[in-house]
């Protein structure tokens, strides 16, 4: 079994993220699950706007991240919070799976059926519950399964401050709320595998 965290960051590799260190605690727990993981920084590659799985012109590079998410049974939308928002690179990955609604497999169902998906949201401001029910609820309209509690957060509250999660008093329940998001993908993940979602009728 296979997971890929994006790292929807604004900010390009090699620069420090606390969304990317934040996803790798949830990728960690699902090792221990024996799920093989992978996280892909987004920005780091060229994604095109766009609602089609194709390039959208040449060197578009979403088609590549695209067979890695195909690849994963378990998917993770890593963000932080801008204006109590998800990040844009967080949005364009939504807006580019949209194509993923019209996409069957060879048993006639939407390529995201018998696949789950789980949030990770990093922010000095609030704003937390609200990308995380955007992006869970986006990516159940795909067709992925959300199983409950299947996130964690971090942001320090309203207004401006640091963002070095890994230094805050609430760190031990970031931590303790991922392995559990972690544990609940892998159980659903698991239970999907052995018994497979019916296609759609019609």
């Amino acid at each position: 079994m296979r997971a890929l965290a994006l790292n929807c960051t604004l900010k390009r590799s090699p620069e420090p993220t606390n969304t990317g260190d934040l996803a790798d605690v949830v990728l960690a727990a699902l090792r221990e699950h024996d799920v093989q993981t992978e996280q892909v920084r987004v920005v780091d590659h060229r994604v095109e706007p766009g609602v089609v799985s194709d390039a959208v012109v040449d060197g578009d590079e979403w088609p590549e991240i695209r067979e890695r998410i195909l690849a994963a049974e378990i998917l993770v939308i890593a963000t932080p919070t801008w204006i109590g928002q998800p990040s844009s690179v967080a949005k364009r990955v939504l807006e580019r799976m949209n194509a993923m609604l019209a996409e069957t497999d060879d048993a006639g169902r939407p390529v995201a059926y018998g696949r789950v998906a789980g949030v990770v949201v990093t922010g000095n401001e609030d704003g937390a519950h609200h990308c995380i029910g955007e992006i869970s609820g986006a990516l159940n309209d795909i067709g992925y399964t959300i199983p409950g509690q299947a996130w964690t957060y971090w942001n320090k509250g309203p207004g401006p401050g640091d963002e070095e999660w890994l230094d805050t008093d609430e760190r031990d329940w970031t931590v303790t709320t991922g392995r559990t998001a972690a544990a609940n993908l892998a159980a659903v993940a698991k239970a999907l595998h052995a018994h497979p979602i019916p296609p759609p009728e019609g």
